[in-house]
């Protein structure tokens, strides 16, 4: 039985393409990193959660090589030829979803033409991978409309990312597709960047009355790309050092807290060292995080919330004033669990733990103070754990 958004979205693509035939519904989520930052070019953890935001596809198979989208938000019909499908590489929207049928059609794919309407709920530059919720959707949809239902998760994630790369131009990891394309309700999943090994753990926040809260600070990370890099190179300088007294090391992810600690006096550089130091104490507190989330034990999963944006500001320094504003009031409120930046950093947003009680005063005073501190409104998301990217059935 399908809800009433969807048979509202129903009515709206009979309206925008016509009515006739089955129409199927496809939808996968955007994510949220819960801890685990700067860890995944390092060949790391990280500890990422699918969200009951979403992409939502309405789509119909066609008999010719055009595909039609529309967005519910936008205005106009994006329209193209998968037979001209290098033609699209810079619309403003749509240019996604034309890399994703390329990918697919690259590897093997049956690709058809298609009409389809989107419906996003996750906040478009929110840092909530919107933009991976409409890949795998999209890669999803075509894969099923082409006839392939034995659909690889994992393969589809690829899928996604290898879109961005080729079509794209975007050097993206693989975190944000892999979260949409295989988060479970309920669970996070702990994620080895080197291996793409992974295990899903246990978040069951409904069930102790806790709920994402996802504050964008709504700053343009001017700096994000530049710093990116420097820290990238500043990694990859400490790693080189460590490596002497390390050999099997092939990534700084390899190094456990202990063997750093061992040696981080080899590192006479003092900042290259901070920043090693954020990168192996955050793998560590990744798969400290496994261990207390296995036990149920949210209390201590928020501390080492806490602590990894600690370790962003001070050592990392990837922090800024709106970032530490929305963590300081998160930390002054009865019933938040935990808080830190969630992202690259410089901008972007925070996540935080908070009890339902607690939601509401949360939003109003660190809403109130960042805007007489930093000038301008923060938005605020309130999110569950949701289910990764699937075909919903026929409407």
């Amino acid at each position: 039985m399908m809800d009433e958004k969807i048979l509202g979205l129903k009515e709206r693509f009979i309206k925008e393409f016509g009515e006739r035939g089955e129409l199927y519904v496809f939808r996968s989520p955007g994510r949220v990193n819960l801890i685990g930052e700067h860890t995944d070019y390092n060949g790391g953890y990280v500890f990422p959660a699918a969200l009951t935001m979403a992409t939502t596809i309405i789509a119909r198979p066609r008999e010719d090589s055009i595909v039609r989208m529309m967005a519910t938000d936008l205005g106009e019909m994006v329209e193209g030829d998968l037979n001209t499908i290098d033609e699209y590489k810079d619309l403003k929207w749509g240019n996604y979803q034309f890399g994703v049928f390329k990918e697919l059609r690259d590897n093997g794919y049956n690709i058809v033409g298609a009409d389809m309407l989107y419906d996003d709920t996750t906040p478009h530059g929110g840092g909530l991978s919107s933009s991976a919720a409409i890949e795998v959707a999209s890669a999803i949809a075509m894969a099923y409309l082409g006839g392939r239902r034995d659909i690889d998760g994992i393969e589809i994630a690829k899928i996604g990312q290898m879109a961005e790369h080729h079509y794209i131009g975007v050097n993206c990891g693989i975190m944000d597709q892999f979260s949409s394309a295989m988060g479970k309700e309920n669970h996070a999943i702990f994620l080895n960047c080197k291996t793409l090994e992974y295990e899903l753990v246990p978040v069951e926040l409904s069930k102790h009355g806790i709920k994402i809260v996802v504050s964008n600070t709504n700053k343009k990370r001017s700096l994000a790309s530049s710093k990116y890099n420097e820290r990238r190179s500043e990694c990859e300088a400490g790693l080189k050092i460590l490596q002497k007294y390390i050999p099997d090391a092939d990534c700084l992810g390899d190094i456990s807290l202990d063997e750093f600690e061992k040696y981080e006096d080899k590192i006479e550089d003092e900042v290259i060292r901070r920043r090693i130091r954020h990168v192996i104490s955050e793998d560590d507190r990744v798969k400290r995080s496994v261990e207390v989330l296995n036990k149920g034990d949210l209390e201590a999963f928020g501390r080492l919330m806490n602590a990894s944006h600690d370790s962003l500001r001070d050592d990392y320094e990837v922090s800024c004033a709106e970032l530490d504003t929305l963590v300081e009031e998160a930390r002054k409120v009865d019933g938040v669990l935990g808080s830190r930046m969630s992202g690259a950093g410089f901008g972007g947003c925070t996540v935080s733990l908070i009890k339902d009680e607690s939601v509401d005063k949360y939003i109003k005073q660190a809403g109130a103070a960042y805007r007489e501190k930093i000038g301008y409104d923060a938005d605020f998301y309130i999110s569950e754990i949701g289910d990764g990217g699937k075909f919903l059935g026929k409407i």
